[in-house]
């Protein structure tokens, strides 16, 4: 799939609309010309780009990706290095997948750019698309990702504006992994694809850069956040080697939580020092898991 951008939307989808609740009540909502509206008049504003903030307070700093992260992000996957990882979510979420029937509605919980979720829908061409994510920046790209899919600005650590199993699939990339509410919002026997870096991931510019580290037990505290939940059903390591321009490079780096920690031991430095091309390995861990109960 390529990196459209599409047009902005002129709303979210129906189906979209129907799932969202108001973040000061928890009452459903409806669309009056470009402002979600609830019984008891709390209303908020779509974007020009297509999106709606329901937050209701400020975020701290260092938790939402910032412009900067973003358009950073939006250089690199354009370039397909992360591609394989986004096919491969698209088929776990295929139709003919078992718990996958290619209707109903996809949440993407910290969704960026819309990237993941685009791949996704269009491998589901009867489903509508959620994006979640902290960053007003990120979700003014992902408004425009798909032509089925509807944005909103929301702290995942909070109990999200969404209703109760509304969703058949959950996706979460990279993103923060609130379990009590992918289970809420999944309807029962519906799926949850989760995705983050493996071992190994980008280990040659970790090294060279010294960037942050990644997590090594990270896939073993998941199964055990969402063992109360969720049966794990699957789960992969999707790999390649890539070779990245200097400015490949600076892209990467940037777009991650790396991005918040430029100054730490001089890291900027060696970033705009880089001037010849580097080869390192991506690996991811796709993990599937299916609603209990």
């Amino acid at each position: 799939m390529s990196m459209r951008p599409a047009p902005a939307p002129a709303a979210p989808p129906g189906t979209v609309v129907a799932a969202l609740r108001c973040s000061v009540c928890g009452d459903e909502m409806a669309l009056e010309a470009r402002t979600l509206r609830c019984p008891a008049e709390h209303s908020f504003d779509l974007a020009r780009q297509g999106y709606v903030n329901l937050l209701h307070a400020s975020v701290p700093k260092g938790t939402a990706d910032t412009a900067a992260m973003v358009s950073a992000r939006e250089a690199f996957l354009r370039g397909g290095f992360y591609a394989p990882l986004a096919h491969a979510l698209a088929s776990r979420a295929a139709p003919g997948t078992p718990g996958t029937s290619g209707e109903g509605l996809v949440v993407d919980a910290g969704a960026g750019t819309g990237y993941y979720l685009a791949h996704v829908l269009d491998a589901l061409p009867e489903t509508t698309g959620l994006a979640l994510d902290v960053s007003a920046p990120a979700l003014k790209r992902a408004a425009r990702a798909h032509p089925r899919l509807g944005a909103a600005v929301w702290n995942l650590w909070k109990p999200w504006p969404v209703a109760s199993g509304v969703a058949d699939l959950v996706v979460n990339v990279f993103a923060p992994r609130n379990a009590g509410e992918f289970r809420r919002v999944l309807a029962p026997g519906g799926r949850l694809l989760v995705a983050g870096p493996g071992r190994g991931h980008l280990a040659e510019l970790a090294d060279e850069l010294a960037l942050l580290d990644v997590d090594a037990d990270k896939t073993e505290r998941l199964d055990a956040t969402l063992a109360e939940g969720f049966r794990l059903v699957a789960r992969e390591d999707v790999s390649d080697r890539v070779t990245l321009s200097p400015d490949d490079v600076r892209n990467v780096v940037l777009m991650g939580p790396n991005a918040h920690h430029l100054h730490r031991n001089g890291l900027a430095d060696r970033l705009a020092a880089v001037a010849e091309p580097m080869t390192t390995s991506t690996v991811f861990t796709v993990s599937v898991y299916e609603r209990l109960g």
